[in-house]
């Protein structure tokens, strides 16, 4: 028996084990494919503050941001804290993204159109200016997923992590009304509470409960370069529409530009959001578009060959915010998951919050914002 089962090897489901293994807890976490072969394994590592509207997600975030750093002092997560530079192609854009800047409250920089190639020498001479945020950083997030696993498992005294994989959740296991186990394609597993962080799969492992949690998949595209002999880009980049591109409800296409640098030499170009289930199909015109605005932005990038494409799909919430706390509908289960294109960089917080809903303790944040109640 386990103190906590989790469901999911995801960033996501491993900070949540990794916590609750700090917290002197015995974890098991079960997943039907391998670490981080789901939307994890498909994410560019973002760990951002800039592209949050005020409120409880950047609240969230910055949680989540000084997590990561301490996390990286133990070394072994490829953590770049390079920053973010957001730039706007009009003077209108550039007034709107410093007033957003300063309505969040967090540590920014306001970049003169004149001064955008102090930061990036090869972008675009046409560009009105920008807002540089020293925080933003990148992870590589199925190293980082790993890794939480790992040091979960290797390095508490006190509580215990086990991770399985190939194992199928088909249902769970109940005393009354209470969550006490799951059971999988593999045998009954008894827990004392059980966390869905399946990602974009959460709503499925919800339904199995008998409740409902909206998490919809959004599909998204990257592009690689070919690993480049000399760095181009130092920071993250990307255009203003990203912004606006997250917040949006649309189900159909939208792009905009967003380009970073590896330390492996490649270079990464999204981002691409459209709602059409679980498709995985290549959309040859969502890439070109995707290369089109990446050239746009950097035309230094115009004689380098793209070696290859891949694409995921985030867990959408319809207001966006994730879904993080026991579901006061289903007494012994708790959710971490619908947090869309920002699980990643919001995953130490996720995690950090539902050991101490776990330990009963106070938690840090109020996660009423988050709470799975505000579905029913």
């Amino acid at each position: 028996m386990s103190d906590v089962i989790v469901i999911g090897a995801g960033v996501v489901g491993a900070a949540c084990a990794y916590y609750a293994a700090a917290a002197g807890m015995d974890v098991t976490v079960l997943d039907r494919g391998p670490v981080a072969g789901g939307t994890t394994g498909a994410g560019e590592g973002n760990v951002l503050v800039s592209d949050k509207e005020p409120g409880p997600e950047l609240d969230l975030a910055l949680l989540s941001n000084r997590l990561w750093r301490e996390l990286a002092g133990d070394g072994g997560f490829e953590f770049e804290p390079k920053g973010g530079l957001v730039v706007a192609e009009t003077e209108e854009i550039q007034r709107q993204l410093v007033a957003l800047a300063g309505k969040q409250g967090v540590e920014h920089a306001v970049v003169p159109g004149g001064a955008l190639r102090d930061y990036e020498p090869h972008l675009a001479a046409d560009l009105a200016g920008g807002v540089f945020y020293p925080q933003d950083a990148q992870v590589q997030p199925m190293l980082a997923a790993a890794q939480l696993i790992r040091h979960g498992a290797e390095s508490f005294g006190r509580g215990t992590l086990r991770l399985r994989t190939g194992v199928s959740v088909t249902g769970f296991l109940r005393e009354g009304d209470r969550v006490t186990g799951v059971r999988t394609d593999h045998g009954d597993i008894i827990g004392g509470a059980v966390v869905n962080a399946a990602g974009t799969w959460g709503g499925e492992i919800a339904a199995m409960a008998g409740v409902e949690l909206p998490v919809l998949p959004r599909r998204g595209f990257i592009l690689v370069t070919e690993p480049l002999a000399e760095p181009l880009i130092r920071h993250k980049v990307y255009t203003a529409a990203y912004v606006t591109n997250v917040a949006s409800d649309s189900a159909d296409l939208e792009t905009s530009a967003v380009v970073e640098g590896t330390p492996a030499g490649s270079v990464l170009i999204g981002a691409s959001r459209e709602r059409v289930g679980f498709d995985r199909t290549t959309s040859i015109p969502v890439l070109r578009r995707l290369a089109a605005q990446a050239t746009a932005l950097f035309p230094v990038l115009r004689d380098k060959r793209v070696i290859r494409s891949y694409c995921g799909f985030r867990p959408y919430c319809p207001d966006h915010l994730p879904v993080i706390g026991e579901d006061p509908r289903v007494p012994g289960l708790l959710h971490a998951c619908g947090h869309e294109g920002a699980g990643i960089g919001l995953a130490p917080a996720t995690g950090h919050l539902l050991a101490q809903v776990l330990a009963g303790d106070r938690t840090d944040l109020d996660l009423a914002p988050f709470s799975p109640g505000r579905f029913a």
